[in-house]
Order: C-alpha cells, then structure tokens, then sequence
C-alpha cells in the first residue's frame, strides 16, 4: 500500500505533498489555552496536523516511581500526580477536537495503553502514533489494528528484527494503511546519529509501505534533508518557548522555525524535480547568449 487517504480528506503517500506533523505531544503541560495557542502556531505554519500523548497515568507510570517526589512548576509533588496533571481528559480533547475542525487542521494522539485507545476512539482520529517505546508492545499494536485506522509506527530505540516483528503482527491484519517512522529516541539528537539514511533502508525493505521520519535533532535541516532523502512524512516536536518547563521543550521547534521548516520542505520538493533532463524556457535566453552554435562549428569542422 503506497498511499493512505484520511477520514479528513487528506492523501499520504503516492506522489503526495510531505505529510508535516506539530508533534504537540505534552509540551501544553497540561494547559488547554497553551494547547490552543500551538494549534494557532501550527495552522500559521501551515502544517498538516498536530499530534497529541494520550496515557492513563495509572498504567504507564511504574508502580515503584507513583510517590518519588518531583519539582514542578505547580510545586512538589507525587510523580503519578504530575503526570494526573499533564494528562487531559474527555472535556479538554472535546475542545481540541471541536477547536482543530474549525480549523481545517487533522489531529491525533500517541495512545500509550488500550484504555488510550478506547478513549481516542470517540474522537475518530485521522491515525494512531504508536510510540518507539511501544514499538514491542504486542497488545497495544492488536488493538490499534482492531480499529482499522491507519497506525505511524516509530523505530527510535528499535534493532531491526524488532520492526520486524512488529510489522509482521500489523501484516495479519491484512493489506493495513501503515506508515514507518525513522527515528533516533535521543532528546536532543546529536547529528552523527540521526543516521538518515535509515530512510532508504527501510523503503527498501517495505517497498509497499509509507517511509517518513520523526525527528528529535535541535536544527531543522536534517529533517529538511530527510524529505530530500524521500520521506513522505515528518514530525517534529512543536513548542512556544524551548526554555519552557517540561521534558520534550528542548528537542522542539518553535513556532517561527516550523514556518521555516514547512517552507523549506515545500521548496524542496519542488526542487527535487522528476530526474528528466530538459532545457527550461528560462534558460533559452542564457543558452543564446552564452553558448556558441555547436551545430555550426561541428559542420565546420567536418568540412
């Protein structure tokens, strides 16, 4: 399957425009209205989509971290509470739901547990992220598939016989819309191990299915050179500030470097042509001016 169409509409794969994702992730520290201002940042940019971290704290977080006491913003407290605190509910994703339609902006979520998805399923999200910490768990990828809707897979912290095995599990789900996310799980990403060209090799091993990339590195042109690489999808962590409080700020993009990052993508695959060599109408009046008759002087010399 080379090509993936939304419930909203919108195309990935076979020719289409990169698909570019605002990965808002938890960088709203649990606030709806910074929630909002992002999905604001993201439509100026003009970007496909935002995406969401979907948890029901009580499953993800380990039983032995629930008490360790952490500092935060709203004052110490439980770590299982923080994360309570992070975590929007029904109320807040009705809003964003409502907020993104009005917009024109596709939305989704990383759904981190089952429950995650049941949760989400109410919302008929556009996909499903499935996190490269998930990227093992077998029965978080049966219940996505369940649904039906397209699953992004991400492969930061994976060894190959690992994407493989998750794949094969997706693949007895039939001819599934699945896309493949290249990623490094390194927050920030030093450059010599985004290791791009990841993005080839999996396109050579699944010919049949949509190659993309999810970057954490702190500039934009790896991500930009990703696309140059044949990535039809990217994502990139969004924030206001990078100096904000939270664990994913420092590995995002800011709202004046995703306007520059989706215009440089856009170039780029203008750029990138067809690969068919042809004398453009605006280089008939250089060629005239700069080069000689070749046609004349070879007559010449066979003369």
């Amino acid at each position: 399957m080379k090509k993936i169409t939304l419930n909203t509409g919108k195309e990935i794969g076979n020719g289409s425009p990169c698909y570019i994702i605002a990965e808002i992730g938890i960088n709203h520290n649990g606030s709806l209205e910074t929630a909002k201002l992002l999905i604001d940042a993201a439509v100026e940019a003009k970007v496909d989509a935002v995406k969401f971290q979907k948890r029901t704290p009580e499953i993800c977080v380990p039983k032995d971290q629930w008490e360790i006491m952490r500092d935060t913003p709203w004052g110490p407290m439980t770590y299982i509470d923080y994360k309570r605190k992070t975590e929007f509910g029904a109320l807040e994703y009705s809003e964003i739901d409502a907020y993104c339609k009005s917009l024109g902006i596709d939305w989704f979520a990383s759904a981190w547990d089952e429950p995650s998805v049941d949760f989400m399923e109410s919302f008929e999200p556009v996909m499903y992220k499935l996190a490269s910490a998930s990227l093992t768990d077998d029965q978080l990828i049966r219940k996505i598939c369940e649904t039906g809707r397209p699953i992004m897979i991400s492969t930061g912290m994976s060894r190959v016989d690992e994407i493989v095995f998750a794949v094969e599990l997706i693949r007895e789900y039939g001819d599934y819309p699945l896309m493949i996310a290249h990623s490094t799980s390194a927050y920030p990403c030093k450059p010599e191990e985004l290791n791009l060209k990841m993005i080839q090799t999996l396109k050579d091993l699944y010919p049949e299915y949509i190659i993309g990339y999810s970057g954490h590195e702190t500039g934009l042109s790896p991500t930009v050179s990703a696309v140059a690489l044949g990535a039809e999808f990217v994502e990139r962590h969004f924030t206001l500030d990078r100096a904000m409080w939270g664990s994913d700020h420092a590995a995002s993009v800011e709202p004046q470097g995703f306007v520059k990052l989706v215009k440089d993508i856009r170039d780029t695959e203008l750029g990138l042509g067809d690969g068919i060599k042809k004398v453009y109408d605006s280089e008939v009046g250089p060629m005239k001016k700069l080069r000689v008759n070749i046609t004349e002087n070879r007559l010449m010399e066979k003369a």
